[in-house]
């Protein structure tokens, strides 16, 4: 979901004035993430690759352990914290995370 928000803004920073790009590289340059998705490029360029990466990278992952699979990893990735993973927060809550879902339909 948060991937399908992240396209239109990229699109919109690719399609921007020169001036605009400049602007957003000098920014990028001294640290800051202009681009969602793009944490921790140097240049705007750079920002606009980690960008386009992630996205795609999760769009493979979704078609390889389906739409379901895709979920439940995220019901887990969820629940994880600093010095817990998902799997024992989740039993600690009981709740169930079928794992056999994350498994490639291939």
């Amino acid at each position: 979901m948060a991937a399908e928000q992240e396209q239109p803004q990229l699109e919109a920073i690719q399609n921007a004035s020169e001036e605009e790009k400049a602007e957003l590289d000098a920014r990028a340059r001294e640290g800051e993430t202009v681009v969602p998705g793009g944490t921790r490029g140097k240049s705007l360029e750079a920002q606009i690759h980690l960008a386009e990466g992630r996205h795609k990278g999760g769009e493979s992952r979704k078609q390889q352990i389906g739409k379901e699979g895709y979920q439940e990893m995220g019901r887990k990735g969820g629940l994880s914290t600093t010095d817990r993973s998902g799997g024992e927060r989740a039993a600690e809550q009981g709740l169930a995370i079928d794992e056999s879902k994350f498994r490639t339909s291939a």
